[in-house]
């Protein structure tokens, strides 16, 4: 499962709310969530600070937290 989804919801967010904090459209963020789009370096950063995680948990290539 995609950990972009499970961090979001976890955090009760919509699609709307972290796609207007990277300023991009909802539906591009869904792109992300889905991996039909890569994320740009600058969206992991600024997702990976919003969550207090690292990129790497976000990209699933570890599961440290």
């Amino acid at each position: 499962k995609n950990r972009l989804r499970d961090l979001r919801e976890d955090s009760d967010l919509k699609q709307k709310t972290l796609a207007d904090m990277l300023n991009v459209h909802q539906t591009t963020y869904s792109d992300y969530e889905l991996g039909n789009l890569n994320i740009p370096v600058a969206a992991l950063c600024k997702l990976a600070d919003f969550y207090d995680t690292s990129i790497d948990y976000i990209l699933g290539r570890t599961d440290k937290r």
